[in-house]
């Protein structure tokens, strides 16, 4: 899963975060409501662990708004706040599941996974990734643009899910490397390059508007 951490104490954000990326899921990280609202709103996540008490944005306040836009993604409230008052308000406001801190990260991993799977029907997320004309099938394997397949080998599929997850964010070498190939980056190889080269080939080529882009220095983005 691609998870939003919206959580304003640092050091607990970043140890959510490591316990997440070492079971296998992406992780960003919001520290305040403001933010985790821009960052949700793109749609780019498949869930939202978030904390009550933020800066600028509540997290009930975030939630309410979320729900109201029409996203659907799983959301687990994790905070201190542990009165049963509290707990309404986080599910009146449309939390899907609410645990209190102190906690055990194990059972955090738990309740993610419970989530995701009983969301998966509802989640569009979990199924399909759409970026102007070009689809991405994640149960069919299939990509197509314009409404025309376009064969895709595994790795080519892979690549271009990770980058379609971070539309709008510019992705390292490093970054590819590391959630697509799942090693550390080797400055000597130019295997990411040549990737992305197959996918412009198959995916830019044939259309004008051209939506892979090369950050000089930086790596890669999906946009117009």
């Amino acid at each position: 899963m691609k998870i939003l951490v919206v959580e304003d104490e640092p050091r607990l954000a970043e140890f959510i975060k490591k316990g997440l990326e070492e079971n296998m899921h992406n992780v960003d990280i919001a520290y305040d409501g403001q933010i985790g609202k821009t960052l949700a709103m793109t749609g780019a996540f498949d869930a939202l662990v978030l904390d009550v008490n933020l800066p600028k944005m509540n997290g009930f306040e975030l939630t309410s708004l979320l729900r109201n836009e029409g996203l659907n993604m799983p959301i687990i409230m994790l905070t201190a706040m542990a009165s049963i008052q509290d707990k309404t308000t986080g599910f009146e406001a449309g939390a899907d599941d609410y645990l209190v801190k102190p906690f055990e990260f194990q059972e955090l991993l738990l309740r993610l996974n419970a989530l995701n799977i009983r969301s998966g029907k509802d989640h569009s997320l979990n199924s399909k990734i759409v970026f102007k004309d070009l689809e991405l099938d994640l149960n069919l394997k299939v990509a197509r643009r314009g409404g025309k397949e376009i064969e895709l080998t595994a790795k080519e599929f892979t690549l271009l899910e990770y980058l379609l997850r971070n539309k709008g964010k510019v992705v390292s070498r490093v970054d590819i490397a590391e959630k697509v190939w799942d090693i550390q980056f080797d400055t000597g190889t130019n295997t990411i390059d040549v990737y992305i080269n197959f996918l412009r080939k198959k995916i830019d080529r044939d259309f004008d508007v051209k939506i892979i882009h090369t950050v000089i220095g930086m790596g890669y983005v999906i946009k117009d």
